[in-house]
């Protein structure tokens, strides 16, 4: 399988540019390793992937020196020009061949039911189609192919709903690069015919004061082997 133009809609080679936060993201995301544990995050998030594996929005790129040696091919998606030039370069360090290349989760540019696994870090909170883009991830699995998660979105009791919620709507997304926090991945997944398998919810931070953004989710979900026939009229 190599790249190719099946997605479900053509898109832009930058279809997404926030150099600012981009460059604020890299930053942080790399003291988050050991600070707040998402090195062991990562572990956990890949551990027992074999085949060949797309990840969807791969930011810097931090995910490439987690992937076990099972795993003979990774295709990148990353849609931010800084971010991707910055996940070329952990391509070049990780254990297994990466790929890295443009691309909206939206508009997957690969042929479909090409991946045993597709992994999702931190990335649906940042599309602009939830529903779409989780349509193109069961389209490039293959049946019964797997989907590895480690999302954040809505959480907290009804005082931290109401501030997500607010934040949504004002400032949150344009000085996040598109983040939002009230958005519900396992509804999502679940709505898009997944079959979810079991799955953690935790706080990212571990310790310390709950933030709009701690409340996280990870784990696992698949394709159906066999499609459900659509209804009849």
């Amino acid at each position: 399988m190599r790249l190719s133009s099946a997605g479900s809609g053509k898109v832009a080679r930058d279809c997404v540019h926030h150099p600012l936060f981009a460059r604020y993201y890299a930053r942080i995301s790399v003291g988050a390793e050991t600070r707040f544990g998402m090195a062991g995050v990562r572990e956990r998030l890949l551990a027992g992937l074999s085949g060949r594996v797309i990840e969807v929005g791969a930011g810097n790129g931090l995910n490439f020196g987690h992937y076990p040696g099972t795993v003979s091919e990774v295709v990148a998606i990353e849609p931010e020009r800084l971010l991707r030039q910055l996940a070329v370069r952990a391509a070049l360090r990780a254990q297994v061949p990466v790929d890295v290349v443009p691309g909206a989760a939206e508009a997957l540019p690969v042929k479909s039911e090409g991946f045993d696994a597709v992994v999702l870090s931190l990335v649906l909170c940042s599309v602009r189609d939830v529903g779409r883009a989780l349509g193109e991830v069961r389209r490039v699995l293959r049946p019964g192919g797997e989907v590895r998660f480690f999302e954040h979105g809505r959480g907290g009791g009804p005082a931290m709903a109401f501030t997500q919620r607010a934040l949504d709507r004002t400032v949150w997304p344009h000085l996040t690069g598109g983040c939002h926090l009230a958005r519900d991945p396992i509804a999502a997944l679940r709505d898009s015919g997944f079959e979810l398998g079991p799955y953690r919810r935790m706080m990212m931070p571990e310790h310390g004061p709950a933030l709009p953004t701690s409340y996280c989710v990870l784990g696992t979900a698949w394709r159906p082997e066999a499609e459900e026939p659509a209804p009849q009229d």
